[in-house]
């Protein structure tokens, strides 16, 4: 009796998760077929700690169904020590957007070494764009170089939430 009602228990489960996630055919028709593109970005190569890091990108997607920006953040060697974050776009961006999304890593010290930046956007239809690849170097008198001039709106576009262990590149190996 009771593998009956386990096994009607797992049926159920299977066809109520089916039933949750679209194909990506019927995201297709819903939302166009259109994938995201970042037309440009700009992040300056090293920082100070205690500074804000700034990334900017221009995105756009013809199907205007950009839903958010995926972050990936590691040491210069990837591996354990990387981490994720979502950024969700405003209604007003999902067509296109210009901006700043930032990332402040505390001021207490303990960065040190190279940092690789993956980013992405994805779109409601579940399209991605191209990665675009930034390396940021934590320097004692590392000032950040501005963006190029008329290239980039000044708004914010959200913050990168990110927390990675300190001292995964030479620092001292705390959280």
């Amino acid at each position: 009796m009771n593998k009956i009602i386990i096994s009607g228990l797992v049926l159920l489960f299977l066809v109520a998760s089916c039933a949750i996630f679209e194909s990506a055919e019927v995201r297709e028709q819903k939302y166009g077929k259109a994938s995201p593109v970042i037309d440009q970005y700009f992040a300056s190569p090293t920082m100070r700690q205690g500074d804000t890091w700034k990334v900017y990108v221009r995105a756009s997607d013809s199907d205007g169904d950009m839903k958010r920006i995926l972050t990936y953040l590691g040491p210069g060697s990837w591996g354990a020590d990387s981490s994720a974050a979502f950024t969700r776009l405003r209604e007003e961006d999902r067509r296109e957007f210009s901006g700043y999304l930032y990332w402040f890593p505390g001021s207490d010290g303990g960065y040190s070494g190279q940092y690789i930046m993956i980013i992405q956007v994805e779109d409601q239809a579940g399209h991605y764009s191209d990665p675009i690849s930034l390396t940021l170097n934590f320097k004692p008198s590392g000032r950040q170089e501005p963006p190029p001039s008329g290239v980039f709106q000044e708004k914010e576009i959200g913050p990168i939430m990110i927390s990675i262990r300190r001292g995964a590149n030479g620092g001292d190996g705390g959280m």
